[in-house]
């Protein structure tokens, strides 16, 4: 019997970026780099763990922004491209640097890893939502939901809106995976009083949330963050373990900035001649990342003063630190269990593109880290959060408190003075939303009508995502962040219009339901 367990929770989202009036788009670009180093690298880890046998679980969430964009015909095909123009470049590389080590280890490397997501992804017909769809059937993965759009619940204007964000998740969820979600990841972990109930609804049983927000719950929790709580409404809280979040997370003490791990931003893109580049440059021919990159962390030095990446230095201290967390896990494991009178969960929750794309070692990682666990030490297992609840199917019941896993815990990185301007906007499309779907809510209502909602129900979805919010604070790509704001809004508001005015314009219409086709089998009665 363990004293204890441990739930990794790692959440799979990437805001839905689709354009097809371009040939290529720096933006989408965010999902091909996370394709080739984080889902389809981690999708292999856990079927090659499976095949040998080895006993792990893995929570994870799909969001359906992302599920929708792995299950796109258009991005599946450019995917498809920009992976056989990396193998292309990979095979020369290793060519290049045939005489120049560590340089040409590094090449080879990615040369394989490379042909190994080619391998996975033509595997499974270009969509690999098939492949976490198996993974889930077999036990060890449990896949959960999040808000339809990555939509910021706690500053929407009414429970309506609220409440078509989780419905429409549930929907996507069974279309996809061919039954209904136990769980969800709140977007930003932000939660506030009343979402219990909408989830409650949704026969959602779980959700995860920040360490205060149950730290700073009515009643102070018996088990501090090392138990699930439920709220007033039945739903199951698990929090985060802050001790496993700083070893990963923190810049200082984490261990991505080992200096022997692979630096992030010195790249081929910028580092080899023009011409040689060129053809695996945008149209534009601008430099910009490609995802080869033969540098590593070295220190705190400019990029010019970075050393050359080392493979097998690398790989090595990947299992020195997967050996780490799990000796630290077994002391705070052991240590609970002395305290508790049952055994204790640590949940450990984490952005998933860092393993891989920001922590490029991550995904050999939690490889490292999963066969250890199994054939070294006894003291914990892994565990999904549905298996702790059939143990411990009582627990205490608490109000959780208002909170997000955002910068000083609140709502302050999606309501300040960069981006405070969009709600008044956001409100007021809430409102009409809202209206339409009760002025046009009948029986009879005509295909045109419903095409028309539905379709408005997208623009309004698609313009609550709380990327846009963010990546303003952050100062990262703000144009784009401002530009997909405001397209969304004038998208829906002159659609709008045009349904109360009977003047629909059918080109307007079949473009926008082309362009911004998230959600093929969205039904507007969500917002009834």
């Amino acid at each position: 019997m363990p004293q204890g367990y441990w739930c990794l929770v790692l959440h799979n989202h990437l805001p839905y970026v689709r354009h097809p009036e371009y040939e290529d788009f720096l933006e989408e670009d965010w999902f091909y780099e996370a394709m080739s180093e984080t889902y389809i690298p981690i999708l292999n880890i856990m079927e090659n763990l499976l095949k040998d046998g080895i006993d792990f679980r893995i929570t994870m969430s799909l969001t359906p922004p992302l599920c929708n964009m792995m299950a796109d015909k258009l991005l599946q095909d450019r995917y498809y491209n920009k992976l056989s123009k990396l193998i292309e470049l990979s095979e020369k590389e290793v060519w290049r640097l045939k005489d120049r080590e560590p340089f040409y280890t590094t090449a080879k490397m990615y040369e394989q890893n490379f042909k190994i997501c080619m391998r996975v992804y033509e595997k499974y017909n270009r969509n690999i939502l098939s492949a976490y769809k198996n993974l889930q059937d077999s036990g060890k993965l449990e896949i959960i939901t999040c808000n339809a759009t990555h939509g910021f619940l706690p500053l929407m204007s009414n429970d309506r809106v609220r409440r078509a964000q989780i419905r429409m998740a549930v929907k996507d969820y069974n279309t996809k995976f061919g039954r209904n979600p136990r769980g969800i990841w709140l977007a930003e972990c932000a939660y506030t009083y009343g979402v219990d109930k909408i989830l409650k609804e949704n026969e959602i049983q779980f959700f995860f949330i920040e360490a205060h927000g149950i730290l700073y719950g009515e009643p102070r929790p018996r088990y501090g963050v090392f138990a699930p709580v439920y709220t007033p409404s039945g739903v199951a809280v698990f929090a985060r373990d802050m001790e496993t979040a700083h070893q990963v997370w923190s810049a200082d003490v984490g261990y991505p900035g080992d200096p022997d791990y692979r630096e992030f931003y010195r790249d081929i893109g910028y580092d080899t001649e023009y011409e040689y580049i060129k053809p695996y440059l945008h149209q534009d021919g601008v430099r910009r990342n490609i995802g080869i990159k033969y540098y590593r962390v070295t220190g705190r030095v400019g990029l010019d003063k970075k050393e050359p990446y080392n493979v097998h230095w690398a790989m090595e201290k990947a299992a020195s630190h997967a050996g780490n967390f799990m000796f630290n896990r077994e002391h705070q494991i052991r240590y609970l269990r002395n305290i508790f009178d049952r055994e204790p969960i640590v949940v450990s929750m984490y952005d998933a593109e860092l393993y891989g794309h920001w922590w490029y070692e991550g995904p050999k990682f939690l490889d490292y880290l999963f066969r250890k666990i199994h054939y070294d030490q006894d003291i914990f297992k892994t565990i999904l959060p549905t298996e702790y609840l059939q143990m411990y199917s009582r627990n205490q019941i608490q109000n959780p408190s208002a909170s997000s896993w955002g910068d000083k815990g609140y709502f302050e990185v999606w309501l300040n003075g960069t981006n405070d301007w969009i709600y008044r906007h956001l409100h007021k499309c809430e409102e009409l939303m809202c209206a339409a779907v009760d002025r046009f809510n009948k029986d009879n209502i005509d295909q045109l009508t419903q095409r028309v909602l539905n379709q408005l129900s997208r623009e309004l979805l698609l313009a609550q995502s709380s990327d846009w919010a963010f990546i303003m604070t952050t100062g990262t790509m703000v144009e784009y962040a401002q530009k997909r704001t405001r397209d969304h809004i004038s998208n829906f508001q002159t659609l709008y219009y045009q349904l109360i005015e009977n003047r629909i314009d059918h080109g307007f219409l079949n473009w926008l339901e082309y362009k911004n086709n998230i959600f093929p089998d969205i039904d507007y009665k969500i917002y009834l």
